[in-house]
């Protein structure tokens, strides 16, 4: 006689047809499905068993529940309509879809009052985690420890060192613009950036002093820190060449301010890129591809960033919590405005 394997049936198996198997109850059917350490080893075997010989697949939204989980987590933003925040939120939700998580998204504008009600909602709402997206690089006030969720923080790092914050590398950004332009064949690299105030300008400032220290060069003049903005560009430039002829390359700190770099350079009657290179950072495709020549920048890969807090999330909600700050690498993308000399 054929073993039997459980009765036959039109509709999926349930788990309670599992535990009736098994010979357990509901209860330690759902523990030993779960990975609960609460459940002897045997009794694991046996309900496991038991679930593949039904064919028991528990829908997400049981397991969930099972779990003590809602399936879906925050996005708190403080700058939904910026430049940056928005890659990042596309490759977190990227990954959240993957997993079949739903996404809460709060953008508070920049308001710490506005912020905290954000927190009090989406928790009201039994999130299982939460990511905080700031707007710049510089470290931000923590959400503090108490919360009972996991919290993972991307591009603006939290301000504790226990907190896990996902950013983008910009003293190594600062390093891979300047071996491009090394590789290209300049060695008289001057730096034109933005505020000061600002600690991505101070961090790729610093990679590209250290880039050129190894390769026993220094910086035409010191960096020119101003405005993120085109007009900066122009009289910083106009500054650079007035004081500095000889420059064969120009790495600034935004594509907005490599775009006024490149018109001053055009009013001089400096070629670009034959006379001098020019590089920007943010890899901004509305500046880069309309610019002329089309403008090497360096991707901050914001994308990734999203992605990898989403993961981070993930495991943490899986009680693997990590902490401190990670930096994820950035990459450059070659254009017509660093063509290697000939």
């Amino acid at each position: 006689m054929a073993e039997a394997t459980g009765p036959a049936r039109s509709q999926p198996a349930t788990l309670s047809d599992v535990a009736r198997l098994a010979g357990v109850s509901i209860a330690t059917a759902s523990k030993a499905l779960n990975g609960r350490s609460q459940v002897r080893a045997e009794t694991r075997q046996r309900v496991v068993e038991a679930a593949e010989r039904l064919a028991f697949r528990p829908n997400q939204v049981a397991r969930g529940l099972l779990a003590g989980r809602t399936g879906t987590v925050g996005l708190l933003t403080s700058d939904l309509e910026g430049r940056f925040s928005i890659p990042i939120l596309m490759g977190a939700e990227d990954a959240f879809g993957a997993g079949e998580v739903a996404v809460f998204l709060c953008d508070a504008r920049g308001d710490a009052i506005r912020e905290q009600h954000h927190v009090r909602a989406l928790l009201g709402r039994r999130v299982d985690g939460l990511i905080v997206v700031g707007s710049r690089t510089d470290p931000r006030p923590s959400l503090g420890r108490e919360l009972p969720v996991p919290v993972v923080y991307a591009y603006a790092p939290s301000e504790d060192p226990e907190d896990l914050s996902i950013v983008p590398d910009s003293v190594g950004a600062g390093r891979l613009a300047v071996d491009h332009l090394l590789a290209c064949g300049r060695t008289r690299i001057a730096h034109i950036t933005g505020d000061p105030g600002y600690a991505a300008s101070q961090e790729r400032a610093e990679g590209a002093r250290a880039a050129l220290a190894d390769a026993g060069l220094a910086l035409v003049g010191e960096p020119g820190f101003g405005a993120w903005s085109e007009g900066w560009g122009r009289a910083a430039t106009a500054m650079l060449l007035d004081r500095h002829p000889e420059v064969d390359a120009v790495l600034c700190g935004s594509d907005q301010i490599a775009r006024g770099v490149m018109d001053m350079l055009r009013e001089r009657g400096r070629r670009v890129p034959e006379d001098v290179a020019v590089m920007g950072f943010d890899n901004w495709r509305v500046l880069t591809s309309a610019s002329r020549p089309p403008l090497t920048s360096v991707d901050m890969n914001l994308e990734q960033v999203g992605r990898a807090a989403a993961h981070a999330l993930f495991t943490a909600i899986d009680g693997t919590r990590r902490s401190g700050v990670e930096a994820l690498p950035c990459r450059v993308v070659i254009r017509g405005s660093t063509v290697p000399l000939s």
